[in-house]
């Protein structure tokens, strides 16, 4: 396993913090608009009745990258308002540059405010194993900052 971790503090009480974090249509974001860390591609993101906001939750994102069909399957393993979500890849994600992945936003009171702790545990993926080894660690720093960067952004306009 891999290890990326950041984070930033955000004017904001926990409660508005994870309430943001919470919500995967805004945390998933980047993954939804054609970037140059997406190969040019983007992705589709469907979430489960629970909403994102239940353990045992499904997020799904499916969608071209470079002209490959990617999809993964998250599912919500812990969910502890307003101070701690964790989500990992069930099954056998089908992507390029990393493989099967936990990801953990921690939120601690900080005066007036929130600290966001983001990391990211990751395997390399089993096939294109030589572009994890590449790419892997730039894209889960990149996944990291934009989940940290969209509630910051939000909440600093």
């Amino acid at each position: 396993m891999k290890h990326y971790e950041e984070s930033v503090i955000i004017p904001a009480s926990p409660e508005e913090v994870f309430n943001f974090v919470d919500d995967h249509t805004k945390l998933s974001s980047h993954m939804n608009e054609s970037s140059w860390m997406m190969g040019g591609g983007k992705m589709n993101t469907s979430i489960d009745e629970k909403g994102g906001k239940e353990v045992g939750s499904h997020i799904q994102m499916s969608g071209k990258v470079l002209g490959i069909d990617l999809y993964l399957d998250e599912v919500v393993t812990c969910r502890e308002p307003p101070r701690l979500k964790i989500w990992e890849t069930v099954g056998a994600p089908k992507l390029l540059v990393v493989g099967s992945y936990q990801m953990k936003a921690e939120i601690k009171p900080q005066d007036e405010a929130s600290l966001l702790e983001v990391s990211i545990d990751y395997e390399l993926p089993t096939k294109h194993a030589w572009l994890g080894k590449l790419f892997g660690g730039f894209y889960a720093k990149w996944c990291v900052k934009q989940i940290l960067n969209s509630p910051r952004d939000y909440f600093i306009k």
